[in-house]
């Protein structure tokens, strides 16, 4: 008997499906609307994980790149035995912790290890190389490696010109040609003034931006990464592996060692809370295809409610019905997920080079498809067009049959029952999103969001039905517009949705980056008056620096008002053998807070001025400075009369704070720890606490306090007190100018945070835009579609060929006003609760933490408010003015 249902239901779906196929053919333009609206996320989807697995190297891929033409490669950088994987790849010490080399090792040292009729070859990974360009300096990634070896030659492939083979010549990549703007024969000079000579175009698979290559013997080359490339006279065996451990050395080998652990290699499994994002983000996702296609199969459903109601009455119950409609969706599903994988597929592939280039920096590995990733992809796409087809299906199986005959609509009114239930979903996906947001549970408030937005989508149809009612009061075609859309619940209620959805999370996203980035610049605190100006030499400090007079006669060409100060730090003096010589302003006991970050009586903590804390510096940061004073108003801002006790403070050998607890009578407790066991240095000192001027915890010594501390001045650089705030191109023009006496590098202290979230959130509101402009475009071709009787008996009672163009009009201003409010109000409310949530822990902790401020950005409102309007003008300038004139059947 089961068999026999098996056997019926398989030939149900079989003639199901010939009917879709045969629907799909005879309705072609919806078909190639459901088919692009699926296969558009196929189609990103898999040329992402197409590109994805071909950029994932297999470990024989990424052995080969490290290897070239040897049999092992060899690292010691250790001085202790250590312990290895089977490949080589990761190397831990035996015992104790790592105890790196200070020097690189020869290669006579290598090759006593190894056996006789061992060849090898050493190549550095990691060396920079620095150059002027347009008088600024710029440093390049660089590698020292003999090319013309064969165990090296494998690793790059030279593309034009020769390796270099002698120290004063290099070769370069196609990036870094471009960049140095120069070709083969051409000098290069470094800003230590030695001179290369370009004779090579190199590139390497695993880098292909900005790479130097060195020739291969360099001797004043510090140690960068040095890899030893090994031909063996014979097979690598165990032995050979333990005596090279045993000396520090790792080994990477292309079979795996025995003995060795052997690590797992490719994608690591995610944790539950990665796993969990992932999945909503795609649920959501999911959720939006699902809307956006679900009015195409419920305009469907009426055109063919004749023809279901035909099949019911040749002895069809609602299970054929329904599954006469969910077949649309495995069609369509189907057709789109196949026409996405084979264009991105295609695309991918097509691709790979400037994926390669722009993206990746590298070149992938082999051509492959991940065919577990698309398997998944379409089978998603799949079940989006079931899921898509099961509204409509649920009211093909319940339609009158008799009205269906007729060609009537079937007037089903909505149980309220759906509304109850998107009401408590909406409501508990709130309640989720706080509590979730209250422990920093990404995943948790994704899912209350999820929760939430799909209540309110159990809501809209209940919401268009009342709205519906309420358009008695409006004029003629506003009215029609809403009672078509509340009589075709099936087809506005998922557009509807779906701009609502789209636009909910563009706008939650937005408040919750726009409010982040407020309370970023509340946080942000500068380390020099914004605008100021500090210049560090690049590289070794010259042995006798420009004065500052002859900075400032070069800074003044660029910035006019400029004033300028030298700038020093102490440094150790007398024998070299002192690690560490930074001074430090000791707190007393009793001004020390008393309580720890861990104390759960934070309460207190935050009403103890001993507990105070200053905000760190997040763009110029600057160490305890030796000054007489003259670089005092640069550096804090304090006010005149403030800056004049500093100053008599340091000319009578004492030092400069700014955090009132150093200081007991007058005086600060001056230490200087060496390091390596050595006893501080410690000594009164008169002192002086600034008040006025920035926040920031400062300590400046006078040059006298610094010789009482056994310190020496080192010079460090300038800083210039400007007037305003100097922009980018005055600041390359400054050290263009400042090139020829000293190259200097400028860091400008600003009054907010560099980064700028404008771009953000414009990129957020074209994503909903783009969502809402498509929705309402679906929604209101198919309205116009099923609404052609209606227009043909305006048309035979006399009205004007421009209602036309106005009732699509006020139809797709339905769908798109009416989704952007609802999703304006939904992100308001999410992103509301969620910073309400957030703000909860920080209300008690200390360090006391500034609370996030609900910051609506107006370039998303702006995008959203107008995206309607231009839906609404859309709708109207391509809907043709003439009514049509149709023959009625009843």
């Amino acid at each position: 008997m089961i068999g026999g249902r098996l056997a019926a239901a398989r030939g149900s779906w079989r003639t199901a499906l010939r009917i879709a196929q045969r629907e799909a053919r005879r309705s072609r333009r919806r078909t190639l609307l459901v088919l692009v609206m699926i296969a558009l996320p196929v189609f990103g989807l898999s040329f992402a994980a197409v590109s994805y697995d071909m950029g994932d190297l297999t470990r024989a891929e990424r052995i080969d790149r490290r290897l070239g033409g040897a049999d092992v490669a060899l690292r010691w950088e250790s001085l202790t035995p250590v312990k290895q994987d089977a490949w080589g790849e990761t190397a831990w010490p035996v015992q104790g912790e790592w105890v790196g080399r200070s020097r690189p090792p020869t290669a006579e040292e290598v090759r006593a290890l190894l056996p006789e009729g061992s060849r090898l070859t050493r190549a550095r990974w990691w060396l920079t190389f620095s150059t002027r360009i347009d008088r600024r300096v710029e440093a390049f990634d660089a590698r020292a490696v003999d090319l013309t070896d064969p165990l090296a030659r494998p690793l790059a492939r030279v593309r034009d010109g020769r390796p270099p083979v002698r120290p004063d010549e290099i070769a370069v990549s196609p990036a870094a040609l471009s960049r140095l703007d120069t070709r083969i024969g051409d000098p290069v000079r470094t800003t230590d003034g030695a001179t290369y000579r370009v004779v090579g175009v190199v590139e390497y698979p695993d880098n292909l931006r900005e790479v130097v290559t060195l020739a291969g013997v360099v001797p004043e080359m510090p140690y960068g990464g040095d890899t030893w490339l090994v031909d063996l006279p014979g097979p690598l065996d165990r032995a050979l592996v333990d005596r090279l451990n045993g000396q520090g050395v790792q080994v990477v080998s292309r079979d795996p060692l025995p003995g060795r652990e052997e690590l797992p290699h490719g994608m690591s499994v995610p944790d539950a809370e990665e796993a969990g994002t992932v999945g909503l983000i795609g649920g959501l996702g999911l959720l939006e295809v699902v809307l956006l296609v679900g009015p195409a199969f419920a305009v469907s459903v009426r055109r063919r409610r004749r023809d279901l109601a035909l099949v019911a009455v040749a002895g069809g119950d609602a299970a054929h019905l329904r599954r006469i409609v969910l077949a649309d969706g495995v069609v369509l599903g189907a057709g789109g997920a196949a026409l996405g994988l084979v264009l991105g597929i295609g695309a991918a592939f097509a691709g790979r080079p400037l994926v390669e280039q722009y993206l990746l920096g590298e070149r992938l590995g082999a051509y492959r498809i991940f065919p577990a990733a698309l398997v998944a992809i379409a089978a998603t796409a799949v079940l989006a067009g079931v899921l898509a087809a099961v509204a409509p299906a649920w009211t093909a199986a319940r339609q009158d049959v008799v009205t269906g005959l007729a060609g009537r609509r079937d007037a089903t009114r909505p149980r309220r029952r759906w509304l109850l239930l998107g009401a408590s979903l909406t409501v508990a996906g709130t309640a989720i999103a706080a509590f979730a947001a209250g422990r920093t549970s990404q995943a948790g408030v994704l899912a209350g969001v999820a929760l939430g937005e799909l209540g309110l989508v159990f809501c809209t149809p209940a919401l268009v039905g009342a709205l519906g009612r309420a358009g008695r009061l409006l004029p003629l075609t506003p009215r029609l517009a809403l009672r078509d859309a509340s009589r075709n619940r099936s087809s506005a209620a998922p557009a509807i949705s779906a701009v609502m959805a789209a636009v909910a999370g563009s706008v939650a996203l937005g408040v919750y980056v726009a409010s982040d980035d407020t309370r970023a610049r509340e946080l942000w605190q500068p380390g020099l008056p914004p605008g100021n100006v500090l210049l560090v030499h690049s590289g070794d400090t010259p042995a006798d620096p420009p004065s500052a007079d002859a900075v400032a006669a070069r800074a003044r060409t660029v910035l006019p008002d400029a004033t300028v100060a030298p700038v020093a730090v102490p440094g150790c003096a007398g024998p070299s053998d002192k690690e560490d010589c930074a001074p430090s302003a000791i707190m007393p006991p009793e001004h020390r807070c008393p309580y720890e970050e861990s104390d759960p009586d934070r309460a207190s903590a935050r009403n103890d001025p001993r507990c105070a804390s200053y905000q760190e510096p997040v763009d110029v940061y600057l160490p305890t400075l030796v000054d007489d004073g003259a670089a005092l108003p640069a550096l804090t801002g304090a006010p005149a009369d403030e800056l004049a006790a500093a100053r008599r403070t340091l000319a009578a050998g004492g030092v400069v704070v700014t955090d009132p607890r150093r200081v007991v009578d007058g005086q600060a407790r001056m230490e200087v720890n060496y390091g390596s066991g050595s006893a501080p240095t410690a000594r009164f000192l008169p002192a002086y606490v600034l008040r006025g001027g920035l926040p920031v915890d400062r300590l400046v010594l006078s040059p006298a306090a610094a010789n009482a501390l056994g310190l020496t001045a080192v010079p460090l650089g300038y800083l210039l007190d400007t007037a305003a705030s100097p922009t980018d191109r005055q600041i390359e023009l400054l050290t263009d100018e400042l090139y020829d006496i000293s190259p200097m590098s400028a860091q400008v202290a600003t009054a907010d945070p560099p980064s700028d979230q404008r771009p953000m959130l414009l990129l957020l509101a074209v994503a909903s835009g783009v969502i809402t402009l498509g929705a309402a475009a679906v929604a209101t071709g198919l309205a116009a579609a099923e609404g052609r009787r209606d227009l043909s008996t305006l048309a035979a009672v006399g009205a004007d060929p421009r209602v036309r163009r106005l009732l699509s009009l006020c139809q797709a201003g339905v769908i798109a006003v009416l989704g952007s409010a609802l999703g304006i109000l939904a992100g308001l409310g999410s992103a509301a609760v969620v910073l309400a949530a957030l703000n909860q822990r920080y209300a008690d902790s200390w360090p006391a933490q500034p609370p996030y401020p609900v910051t609506v950005p107006g370039v998303t409102l702006a995008v959203l408010v107008v995206v309607p309007l231009v839906a609404m003008g859309g709708a109207a300038l391509f809907t043709r003015s003439r009514l049509p004139i149709e023959r009625r059947l009843d």
